[in-house]
């Protein structure tokens, strides 16, 4: 197995934590949307728990990240080794796809809070979409 340089999970650590910071303030913006609304049906409260979920996902990620960007940037107070990388490399991974996957869930739910024609539309959008991300990972 090839291994990685920490200049490389800096530079990643560094991207997959802006990500995340845009797309969970998107779900948290989602959330403060849905709390101020007065309509209070079941499909509203899935997509509450889809944006709570992704929003937390990905809050959980920009720490992981924070941490893996400091310990592999230069000057850091403690004597780092590969394998002090996993706990907040796997941590972020797994919450950043999680959290990826409510987001998807969130989009796919929409669209039934109008019709059931634009339910259709967002479900095979959120459905392709999740496709797409399988295919850019193999």
């Amino acid at each position: 197995m090839i291994e990685m340089t920490f200049e490389y999970w800096n530079k990643l650590a560094d991207q997959i934590m802006t990500i995340s910071s845009l797309l969970g303030g998107f779900s948290i913006a989602v959330i403060a949307n849905i709390l101020i609304s007065d309509t209070n049906t079941r499909l509203l409260k899935n997509i509450m728990v889809a944006a709570t979920l992704a929003g937390s996902f990905f809050l959980v990620n920009v720490f992981a990240m924070t941490k893996l960007l400091m310990m592999t940037t230069n000057g850091y107070p403690l004597k780092v080794i590969e394998s002090d990388l996993h706990l907040p490399r796997m941590v972020g991974m797994i919450s950043f796809f999680l959290g990826i996957i409510s987001l998807i869930t969130m989009i796919s739910l929409a669209g039934w809070t109008k019709s059931k024609k634009m339910g259709i539309f967002t479900t095979a959008i959120g459905t392709l979409t999740f496709i797409l991300i399988l295919i850019m990972l193999t």
